[in-house]
């Protein structure tokens, strides 16, 4: 996606909630965040050392560029990314809920 503070910049991150997700945030200016209608949130893998949501919040859609597939780089990291949500990073709730 592209940065929401840079948008010369794009970022490669794991969408953690979509549109609606109540999402209990980590170091955010609000401890749980309900992603608004338009919107994700999206995280890195070094929590605490990434710049994502945690940092600038929900990201809009309109930034949304691309889906990653596959790790290239470094060759020995080579591999087709499974889409997988951590357990720990789960929303809490779905808004229909």
């Amino acid at each position: 996606l592209r940065s929401p503070r840079n948008p010369e910049q794009k970022i490669i991150k794991r969408v953690i909630a979509l549109e609606g997700d109540i999402i209990k945030t980590i170091g955010y200016k609000k401890k749980y965040v309900k992603v608004p209608l338009g919107h994700i949130w999206v995280e890195g893998d070094h929590h605490g050392h990434s710049f994502d949501s945690n940092a600038f919040g929900p990201v809009s859609l309109g930034l949304l560029h691309a889906r990653a597939t596959h790790i290239l780089w470094p060759p020995q990291r080579w591999q087709k990314l499974e889409p997988r949500l951590p357990a720990e990073r789960k929303p809490l709730r779905r808004e229909e809920e």
